[in-house]
C-alpha cells in the first residue's frame, strides 16, 4: 500500500507536465469475463452486510477480480467477529480492517494513491467543457 499524503484530484493539480509516477504501470490484459461478486453471508453482522452491499455497487468494482472479492469476505468476516465480541471491537484489528478495507480503493485517499478517480458523466463532461472554454478564452486573450 503506497503511504504518504494523499494527491490531489488531477483537476486540481496546477502542474500538469510533471510525469505522475517515476515508474509506468504494469498493464495486463485480463479476459473479457466479468467477475460476479459472491453472495454475502447471512451470519455476517449487519455492518459487514451493508458494506460489502456497498462494494457492490461502487465504481472501483469494476476493478475487482475473484481474489480481491474474497479479500472483501475475508474483511467482512473479521468485522463480524470484532463487533459480535463481547468485549467489543480491539483498536488494533479495527486498524488492520481499515488497513484491508484501504488495500481495496475503499476509500478516496485510497483511490487517489493508486491514481484512480471516479467521476460521473455528467461532472466528466463539465470538466471537458470547461476546459475548452478556458483554453478558448487563452486563445481569445492572445490574440
Amino acid at each position: 500500500m503506497v503511504r504518504g499524503p494523499v494527491p490531489k484530484r488531477s483537476d486540481q493539480r496546477r502542474r500538469r507536465n510533471k510525469p505522475e509516477a517515476d515508474v509506468p504501470a504494469t498493464v495486463v490484459a485480463m479476459g473479457q469475463q466479468v467477475v460476479r461478486p459472491p453472495t454475502e453471508d447471512r451470519n455476517w453482522h449487519p455492518y459487514a452486510k451493508q458494506w460489502f452491499r456497498s462494494l457492490k455497487r461502487s465504481g472501483q468494482a469494476q476493478f475487482y477480480q475473484e481474489s480481491d472479492w474474497q479479500e472483501a469476505r475475508l474483511v467482512c468476516w473479521l468485522i463480524t467477529q470484532e463487533l459480535s465480541s463481547p468485549t467489543g471491537a480491539r483498536a488494533g484489528m479495527m486498524d488492520v480492517i481499515f488497513s484491508r478495507a484501504d488495500a481495496l480503493m475503499t476509500t478516496e485517499g485510497a483511490r487517489r494513491r493508486l491514481r484512480v478517480e471516479l467521476i460521473t458523466p455528467k461532472v466528466a463532461d463539465e470538466a471537458r467543457e470547461a476546459t475548452v472554454s478556458i483554453m478558448e478564452q487563452y486563445r481569445a486573450d492572445l490574440a
